[in-house]
């Protein structure tokens, strides 16, 4: 990574005027709003198509039943997030969520 690039990041993380008015909002009307600048560990991956998104948290089935629990940070940000959140191990798991 270039010095200059890293500038650039830091530049993006800069907080727009309304964000905590939004925010604010947003939360009042009863969804869930992370601030992305603010999450350590949210999920594996994000995945869109056709306008839809999805979190996912993958975990391995090859790894025993007590290695595929989720963290404490995992197991928070699940409970408290109001929309679609799901753990998957395998691509049929991901084609019934997304319904492929």
């Amino acid at each position: 990574m270039f010095l200059g690039d890293a500038m650039s990041f830091r530049t993006a993380a800069k907080v727009d005027g309304n964000q905590t008015m939004l925010v604010r909002q947003i939360r009042k009307l009863g969804y869930s709003v992370k601030i992305v600048s603010q999450i350590k560990k949210f999920c594996d991956i994000v995945v869109g198509k056709n306008g839809m998104n999805w979190l996912f948290e993958i975990k391995d089935p090859a790894q025993p039943e007590s290695k595929r629990c989720l963290t404490k940070m995992e197991k928070e940000f699940h409970d408290e997030w109001r929309g679609q959140v799901d753990v998957i191990e395998t691509i049929d798991d991901f084609l019934k969520i997304v319904g492929g």
